[in-house]
């Protein structure tokens, strides 16, 4: 099937050059690009988020194959959806499912995740990963996931079965989409992401949970922050970087309820 656009116009551009122009002012080209296993990346309107991401695409290559894990923010779908066929639709051209590398990791992830396009078609978190891919590589194709279940032993596993996957296609990048603490104020915001983000900077991932559940945390990527934190550790991940940290008070001067942003690299 062919995954239409939920939010061209919306969070992004619809036009496909006024995109373009849009997501490269969002980019640098001064800096070195580096090899990484993962990357953490916010997923709000570009307006708001898109200096974060632009960062952190800005500072890595691209391989062909990339993983994209969201969250689930409808409640639609099975618990964990894996999309393994296809093509998503965006205005700049069509983005293939890597769907033997889709069909494998739905086998090696046992009966815990499920093939499932219903999750996927109003989904936004991953879709707006590809305008920022698409503008930096013309041939590669994802493999799409969709969470709403964020328990440890869900993350764990579908994390080494991600592993074990790219292992026989390596290289791959795991993309986390995620943004951080929702509508509380500026100090409020910064001191929790700054629990969250310690976490995930020490690749901790049973305790970025646990952190995000005892400090009420609302961040709403934290399984798909967890997944690609337990596969990188599997792939022989070592460190992690903040790229960049801001909120949506910067660009739209509200303090008083922000959404955070998270940039991060894990190698």
């Amino acid at each position: 099937m062919i995954r239409k656009p939920t939010q061209a116009g919306r969070f992004y551009m619809r036009d496909p050059e006024a995109l373009r122009e849009q997501v490269g002012k969002y980019l640098r080209s001064d800096i070195e690009r580096e090899d990484v296993l993962g990357i953490v990346v916010p997923h709000a309107g570009y307006f708001y988020s898109g200096k974060v991401a632009g960062a952190v695409y800005s500072k890595i290559n691209l391989p062909d194959t990339i993983i994209i894990i969201g969250p689930n923010h409808t409640g639609i779908g099975a618990e964990v959806s894996i999309m393994t066929e296809g093509e998503w639709e965006m205005p700049n051209g069509r983005v293939e499912i890597d769907s033997s590398l889709a069909k494998k990791l739905l086998s090696q992830s046992g009966d815990l995740a499920q093939e499932d396009e219903q999750a996927h078609l109003p989904e936004h978190s991953l879709e707006v990963q590809l305008p920022f891919i698409q503008y930096l590589k013309t041939d590669f194709a994802i493999v799409p996931i969709c969470m709403r279940d964020h328990r440890v032993s869900t993350c764990k596993k579908l994390g080494k079965a991600i592993a074990k996957v790219i292992k026989s296609k390596a290289p791959c990048l795991i993309v986390a989409s995620s943004d951080m603490t929702h509508y509380e104020s500026q100090k409020d915001a910064e001191r929790k992401d700054k629990l969250a983000i310690d976490k995930i900077l020490k690749l901790d991932p049973e305790n970025l949970l646990q952190t995000v559940m005892e400090n009420d945390i609302s961040m709403c990527g934290p399984g798909p922050t967890a997944t690609m934190i337990f596969a990188c550790k599997e792939l022989g991940a070592k460190k992690s970087e903040l790229v960049l940290y801001n909120t949506s008070a910067e660009a739209s001067g509200d303090y008083s309820a922000v959404v955070g942003y998270a940039g991060i690299v894990v190698k």
